[in-house]
């Protein structure tokens, strides 16, 4: 491997020709000249269209595709993949952007480890204004294990993905290897999560830089802060995916390190969605997520629990009622068409 290798810079978009401006002018500014960038636009008017063909038309490295119908979150990250040309392939998200040597850094290792397939770097975290929050960013980075002391090859692939070390965007792999995982359709809002977590896993060198690289945009469009409250969040996804999961047993101690962090917002979205049982098993499952019953959060979770089980007795008494009158017949609610998404983000709540 050498430094001249071609970076094939995966750009997903949905609707934000806003924001897309300062992720292309992040990927076409970066240092390392070798680079192509593959755009899939899914989004449902011509915005971003118009901003790519008035102002970007000229550039060669720029290689845009507009779907004529929406191919969804993991599908249009899959399209991008397909056309990618480069030996290694990048993927950053419209509302994220990069460091202006981020490409370079990850470059650089391939000359010092030349049977390295994936490595990643830190994450500054911005606001929807592009303000960069320094404690947030060091807070971020430490709650998914990218720290000093982890910098390196890393001994457990696969660790790295199951317990989200990997990031959701702005790392650097293989492109042999990226078409061969690919993105799950069925992983829905958690798909990237699963790639992480299979990326790593078919991987047999994955190195951490303890180097920022990319900027992770909070926005109130990333799917998880629009879905973490609902049934469809993608924690539900992620933790019923790790926990069967089938795995070596070198990666078990790994597998409830990952379902650790996860259980307590599963308890919570359980709660709230008048699941107090499914809530209370997975909390009794996972004494350790709430440090064996000596966390406040478990007081909480607990309250959220008892409540819910009211409402639970209130329907269970209806439905006994019910029984014994006359029955009704009504006309049953279409639910909501789905919008278009671009992509998603892991963060914890409650």
């Amino acid at each position: 491997m050498t430094s001249a290798m071609t970076v094939s810079i995966c750009l997903p978009t949905c609707d934000r020709p806003e924001l897309i401006v300062e992720c292309l002018n992040s990927c076409l500014a970066q240092t390392y000249p070798h680079i192509e960038i593959v755009i899939g636009d899914d989004s449902r008017d011509d915005r971003t269209q118009q901003l790519i063909v008035e102002h970007y038309s000229h550039d060669a490295r720029i290689r845009y595709v507009r779907h004529d119908a929406p191919l969804g979150q993991a599908r249009n990250v899959a399209s991008v993949f397909a056309r990618a040309t480069g030996a290694l392939i990048m993927l950053i998200h419209d509302d994220d952007y990069l460091e202006l040597d981020g490409v370079a850094r990850l470059v650089s290792l391939w000359r010092t480890y030349p049977h390295l397939e994936v490595a990643f770097g830190d994450q500054h975290e911005v606001d929807a204004s592009g303000r960069v929050d320094v404690q947030r960013s060091a807070r971020l980075n430490a709650a998914f294990h990218r720290t000093h002391d982890a910098q390196g090859m890393q001994a457990l692939p696969g660790r790295t993905g199951l317990v989200q070390m990997f990031p959701n965007n702005g790392w650097m792999a293989l492109a042999a290897l990226v078409k061969r995982v690919g993105y799950r359709e069925d992983a829905a809002a958690c798909c990237d999560l699963v790639f992480g977590v299979e990326l790593c896993l078919a991987a047999s060198h994955v190195y951490y830089m303890h180097a920022y690289v990319s900027y992770y945009r909070k926005t109130s469009l990333s799917i998880s802060v629009r879905t973490r409250a609902s049934a469809s969040a993608a924690a539900l996804t992620a933790y019923s995916y790790v926990s069967n999961l089938p795995l070596d047993a070198s990666l078990e101690t790994s597998r409830k390190q990952a379902l650790r962090r996860l259980a307590p917002i599963v308890v919570s979205l359980h709660a709230k969605h008048d699941a107090p049982r499914a809530a209370l098993r997975v909390a009794l499952d996972h004494p350790d997520a709430y440090g064996y019953g000596l966390s406040l959060r478990l007081c909480y979770h607990l309250a959220l629990i008892a409540r819910a089980f009211v409402p639970v007795r209130v329907q269970r008494d209806r439905r006994l009622f019910s029984a014994c009158a006359p029955s009704t017949h009504a006309k049953p609610i279409t639910p909501p068409a789905s919008t278009c998404v671009s992509r998603s983000k892991a963060s914890p709540t409650d």
